[in-house]
């Protein structure tokens, strides 16, 4: 990979930034003061330095983030804020994006990388990829509920959804569940509760996959995966 395509895509600017960079002696690769920003590198070879500290190339970055009420699960939009609006520079110029989309409202995990293979295997239909959440509900759950969503409900639109596992928690005028499903239809928990006469009034995904939401994180606040993480969205284990 030629020097300056290597370290604008680990954020260090513009490929004419890079330049300016290298005019000022402040790029080594292998201790040796580089002059032309065409030079090509080993991204996992060789040793690139900026100011003396060594440059770690990645192609892939993997965050989890607590996704907050009000943000959209996008990567630009015009009235309301992004998830990418919330990452540092330190990780926007890998250019990441949502894995699916959480509901405005909703809050909790969202997986965001700019790895498009990894993508297409969560998001594949036939991947049957389950989704937990955690839900308030207005109204008593009871156990037709249950029954009704092992069978698959027909929403608003007359699509009938795969089964999903419906788990009560505590039943009342507010009840509390954790729900099952693997799909990603649009608005598809709270559609599914109003198929049988509910209302969701708080939506939180705990997991995806074999990946779950770290609870130490804050609301806004991501991290990168682990190496555990990592290989478990894989779908290795």
């Amino acid at each position: 990979m030629r020097l300056d395509k290597f370290l604008a895509h680990m954020g260090f600017g513009t490929r004419r930034e890079v330049k300016e960079l290298i005019k000022s002696k402040a790029i080594q690769v292998n201790d040796v003061v580089v002059k032309d920003s065409s030079l090509h590198v080993k991204e996992t070879e060789d040793v690139v330095t900026v100011y003396g500290d060594i440059v770690h190339y990645k192609e892939f970055i993997y965050l989890m983030m607590n996704k907050p009420p009000g943000v959209v699960s996008a990567t630009e939009d015009s009235r309301d804020q992004t998830v990418i609006d919330l990452l540092d520079d330190d990780v926007r110029h890998f250019d990441v994006y949502p894995i699916g989309r959480l509901d405005k409202d909703t809050v909790g995990l969202l997986l965001l990388t700019n790895d498009g293979a990894l993508t297409h295997r969560l998001l594949s239909p036939n991947k049957d990829v389950p989704k937990v959440y955690f839900a308030k509900i207005d109204g008593v759950v009871v156990d037709s509920d249950i029954e009704a969503f092992s069978n698959g409900v027909i929403l608003d639109d007359g699509y009938h959804t795969k089964p999903g596992i419906l788990t009560i928690l505590s039943s009342g005028p507010v009840s509390e569940i954790e729900l099952s499903i693997t799909e990603g239809k649009f608005h598809q928990v709270k559609r599914m509760f109003e198929s049988v006469g509910k209302t969701v009034v708080y939506l939180k995904r705990l997991s995806m996959g074999a990946l779950k939401l770290d609870e130490s994180l804050a609301e806004g606040s991501y991290r990168e995966l682990t190496e555990e993480e990592w290989d478990k969205i894989q779908m290795k284990k």
